[in-house]
């Protein structure tokens, strides 16, 4: 069976002090650790931020940590610290391009190993536009990750629509990412930014997108929620009942109830219990629900699916959400792999 994580991310094993190439703010960038040798530290402007390993930039070293998982496929995309949707758009562009260029030399070194995903600067259109285009007709990347939010607005917005309806006409599969968790300074601690705030955000990009009427207008789009769709599928009875008893609060911009949206879009099946992610399926459908990791970060799936392969899922839900559900979202062929 062809097995393939959809959800990973990858930084370049080098990159420029970008702080100091711009002159300003709190840009990723890394340096080697002093801790030993294999390791590296983020640094946020002038201040440390988390040290990585090897796996977070080493193509190969990667590909034989997935051997021991029977996976042969990673869709690659950038850690969404690196969004930086607050600096200045052409300096974000240009990053963009800078890891975007990355991912395509990885995707061409190894075509059977990894599939990419870019970046692109949410907070201009104009640029944004001008990236996916890049990104589809000279580097052959299918698809962007994006954040929930840009720099606090929702995915609702009208300045972003130009971008969902250039990447719905180009045919590029969109995954949304949590992150500027709502409320992050107010919770810091127990690490509940990443346990509490990230499901919440994933089910603040899809009500936005729903209610704003974004993918009624665009029906075509290919959206996929990581982390089995945070926290909207276990409340859209809330959503739903919200949507009927205040339809003059929920319902101004699209009339369509937002249960009629399963089965429209994709989610990762990161939920850490097996049982949590047979509701997703009995919601979803095996054919909407896709393997994914957030690899090679501590918060993820590390197993690569043992859960799902050690439970009692039908064969058929298994190789849906092991390939299938993949191959549909990003719209590609099996034998492109094989």
């Amino acid at each position: 069976m062809l097995k393939i994580d959809m959800h990973t991310h990858i930084l370049p094993s080098e990159m420029p002090n970008w702080t100091a190439k711009f002159g300003y703010g709190d840009f990723i960038w890394l340096k080697p650790s002093s801790q030993k040798e294999g390791l590296a530290d983020m640094m946020k402007g002038n201040h440390y931020f988390r040290t990585i390993e090897e796996n977070c930039w080493d193509a190969e070293l990667r590909i034989k940590e997935y051997e021991e998982y029977q996976t042969q496929v990673q869709v690659v995309c950038t850690v969404p610290v690196m969004f930086s949707y607050w600096s200045k758009p052409k300096d974000c562009l240009e990053l963009s391009r800078f890891l975007n260029d990355h991912i395509a030399e990885l995707q061409s070194r190894y075509p059977k190993n990894y599939v990419g995903l870019g970046t692109i600067p949410m907070q201009d259109a104009e640029l944004a536009i001008q990236e996916l285009q890049r990104l589809k007709n000279e580097l052959n990347i299918i698809g962007i990750q994006i954040g929930s939010n840009i720099n606090d607005k929702n995915l609702s917005d009208p300045e972003f629509f130009p971008i969902f309806e250039e990447a719905e006409r180009l045919g590029l599969a969109i995954m949304i990412h949590p992150w500027e968790m709502m409320g992050f300074h107010s919770m810091e601690k127990y690490w509940l930014p990443w346990l509490v705030g990230m499901p919440a955000e994933t089910s603040r990009a899809m009500c936005s997108l729903i209610f704003g009427g974004v993918l009624e207008r665009l029906p075509n789009l290919r959206v996929l929620l990581s982390h089995a769709g945070g926290s909207f599928i276990p409340t859209l009875g809330r959503i739903e009942h919200g949507f009927n008893c205040r339809p003059d609060l929920v319902a101004v911009d699209n009339k369509r109830n937002p249960r009629e949206y399963i089965g429209k879009f994709w989610t990762d099946c990161i939920t850490h219990d097996i049982d949590f992610l047979k509701y997703i399926l009995k919601v979803q459908g095996s054919e909407k629900v896709c393997l994914g990791t957030d690899y090679p970060f501590p918060l993820g799936d590390l197993e690569i699916g043992k859960f799902i392969e050690d439970s009692d899922l039908p064969k058929e839900d298994v190789e849906n959400i092991f390939c299938n559900s993949i191959l549909s979202w990003l719209d590609i062929d099996k034998e492109r792999f094989l």
